[in-house]
């Protein structure tokens, strides 16, 4: 193993501190959260109110201030249906319940309107989008689709979109070889291998999205870069426990192995079968693509 894989394993372990290296592991949180930490308890007592049927979540786990935690808070309730379309929110009313300046919830309903959430409008005032408007590939909004009562049809909608971009990355990251960035992509397949051996879920899923982060930029195509978040907070919320492969296992890592040799062979067919055949090892691809076949 690499000084380079060696140093990244050993910080992805380290959930306080981080990682502070090249490979940049733990730019994606969501592994510290647990899945029952993403709803908050009932905790206010205005039962006639939709917003008084949500309590607070504490969010400052994952470095919220408190106008990170309303839009996350907010959000949550957009999505999960307890804010319906075209219901009014006032200003006044969320202060009030979440204790929070109007400068808080005014840039709080900015950021949920560039997310389409919401619309302001003179005289009317601002009120839910319905589901059709939302930016549904905002990776705020995958997550909190994925930990709400659409979770399944999340999980399924991104596997299938994970199976139309990343195998047309693997092919075209073929023809795109960089010693360094293969370097990289070889380094991810050891830490996911010893993380493995390990039982180490949490490295071996930093390493997993990190692999594929780096397989999309490497196919050079700017378009399929500005999907590089999607596919990454897909694989955040794809499995249980927060893994991106469904759970770590040796058919996942012999894949990934596959396709990193395919890519310094500058096989672009090879490596694209390979991507397929790791994405057919979720079972909800398995209902809805064929198996791919060798050529």
């Amino acid at each position: 193993m690499s000084t380079l894989a060696h140093t990244m394993m050993t910080a992805a372990r380290s959930v306080d501190t981080g990682l502070a290296g090249p490979g940049d592991l733990d730019r994606y949180p969501f592994a510290e959260v647990s899945a029952a930490d993403r709803v908050g308890p009932i905790g206010w007592d205005s039962p006639e109110s939709d917003l008084g049927r949500i309590g607070r979540r504490a969010a400052g786990n994952r470095g919220r201030g408190l106008h990170g935690q309303l839009v996350q808070q907010l959000g949550q309730m957009i999505v999960s249906g307890d804010l319906g379309a075209d219901r009014p929110l006032v200003p006044e009313e969320i202060g009030q319940r979440f204790e929070v300046s109007r400068t808080v919830v005014r840039e709080s309903l900015r950021v949920l309107e560039a997310k389409g959430l919401v619309s302001a409008r003179p005289n009317v005032g601002t009120r839910v989008r319905p589901v059709s408007d939302w930016n549904l590939l905002d990776p705020d909004i995958i997550e909190w689709r994925a930990f709400g009562p659409q979770r399944d049809d999340q999980r399924r909608e991104l596997t299938e979109l994970r199976w139309t971009i990343e195998p047309l990355a693997a092919r075209l990251a073929a023809g795109h070889g960089r010693d360094d960035v293969q370097q990289r992509l070889g380094d991810m397949v050891d830490i996911m291998r010893h993380a493995l051996a390990q039982g180490d879920s949490l490295t071996f899923s930093r390493a997993d999205a990190e692999f594929h982060s780096l397989l999309i930029h490497l196919a050079g195509n700017r378009m399929l870069e500005h999907l590089s978040g999607i596919v990454s907070a897909a694989l955040q919320v794809s499995g249980g426990p927060i893994v991106g492969c469904d759970r770590p296992t040796d058919v996942s890592l012999s894949h990934h192995a596959r396709i990193a040799d395919a890519l310094a062979a500058g096989d672009g067919s090879g490596a694209e079968v390979a991507m397929r055949q790791l994405l057919t090892v979720h079972p909800e691809v398995e209902r809805v693509v064929p198996a791919p076949r060798e050529h």
